[in-house]
């Protein structure tokens, strides 16, 4: 598995770090021992606050002089999708410059609106947000509720990929939700999907690992359902019944309001 890989899975709800040194933070008897994939890497399994010795991106993080409010009067002005997505792939996000590609959101012609995490690194190569084996993953999942990717939306929590897929800063997640709200606006999902921990906790304020599956109201009106990132499923395979009730929930929503 690829360095990126595992970043990718770490920020998708597995909390798992890449160091060269045996992890120094403290662990519980839960925790299951590191696994060695070969001699100059060791992959530990970490507690939430679990700091790898060693990091494997640099700790500075691009800046930025645009203020919130000024982005959030840009976001305002567009009056569809298509529009919005072009003032994305023209904003200047202090990510924009260290990316590869803007990942834009994907616009589908349903009430299902998918919100994922940061773009990995198969969506920072393409350009295609949720791409890759995970998006392989979530259009079977769709498949199995009567679903396509051309019948829902996604967006993702950013849209351009932080360096080295590390976790993203306050400042860089708050510069992107004002867009995030007005796809929510434009869109008038009746339900949205969140994958992962992080839109888990930015969307519905909740953890994942504790709460999954747990409805939660939008300010929309909409119905906000977190499960699992599908690169956390690929990893625990079994976790997969736990997503697949709350695909259904997701299926009996939409239906009724057909």
């Amino acid at each position: 598995m690829s360095e990126n890989a595992l970043i990718d899975l770490q920020l998708s709800g597995v909390v798992w770090e890449l160091s060269d040194l045996p992890i120094s933070a403290p662990r519980d008897n839960t925790q299951s021992k590191p696994v060695e994939s070969n001699p100059a890497t060791t992959i530990s399994a970490v507690s939430e606050i679990g700091r790898c010795a060693a990091s494997v991106v640099p700790a500075v993080a691009p800046t930025t002089t645009i203020s919130l409010e000024t982005v959030r009067a840009m976001a305002a002005r567009p009056n569809d999708m298509s529009m919005l997505n072009r003032m994305i792939a023209e904003f200047d996000h202090p990510l924009r410059s260290v990316a590869t590609n803007v990942v834009l959101p994907h616009i589908g012609n349903g009430k299902l609106l998918i919100i994922t995490d940061i773009p990995g690194s198969d969506d920072d190569a393409t350009g295609n947000v949720l791409s890759g084996p995970a998006g392989e993953l979530m259009d079977k999942m769709l498949a199995a509720i009567g679903l396509t990717r051309e019948s829902v939306s996604i967006v993702p929590m950013l849209f351009w990929r932080t360096p080295g897929g590390r976790s993203p800063t306050r400042e860089e997640l708050d510069l992107s939700r004002p867009f995030i709200d007005k796809a929510i606006e434009l869109l008038a999902p009746r339900v949205i999907l969140t994958l992962g921990t992080l839109p888990a906790t930015e969307m519905a304020g909740i953890n994942l690992s504790k709460s999954h599956g747990t409805a939660v109201q939008h300010t929309s009106g909409a119905t906000i359902m977190p499960i699992f990132h599908p690169n956390y499923l690929i990893l625990k395979p079994a976790a997969k019944r736990d997503v697949w009730t709350v695909l259904q929930n997701v299926e009996n929503i939409l239906k009724s309001a057909e």
